[in-house]
């Protein structure tokens, strides 16, 4: 072989050096991941209100009735 394609060969050698990310590249892919699993959590929540599986609360969870004995 000659020097150059030597060369050539060692350059694809080994792994890719990982690409630094910004900050704000970082924050988008958390804010875009945080947007995708709401998604997701409010699609089944709406499959399930479709499929006429009852919501677990009624009202809100805080909230005490008369009968209550606290």
């Amino acid at each position: 072989m000659t020097e150059s394609m030597q060369d050539e060969n060692l350059k694809g050698k080994g792994p890719p050096a990982p690409e630094r990310k910004t900050q704000a590249e970082l924050k988008a892919e958390r804010l875009a991941k945080s947007l995708r699993d709401n998604l997701m959590r409010r699609k089944q929540q709406a499959r399930a209100r479709r499929a006429g599986a009852a919501d677990e609360t009624s009202g809100l969870p805080a909230a005490k009735t008369d009968e209550s004995q606290d």
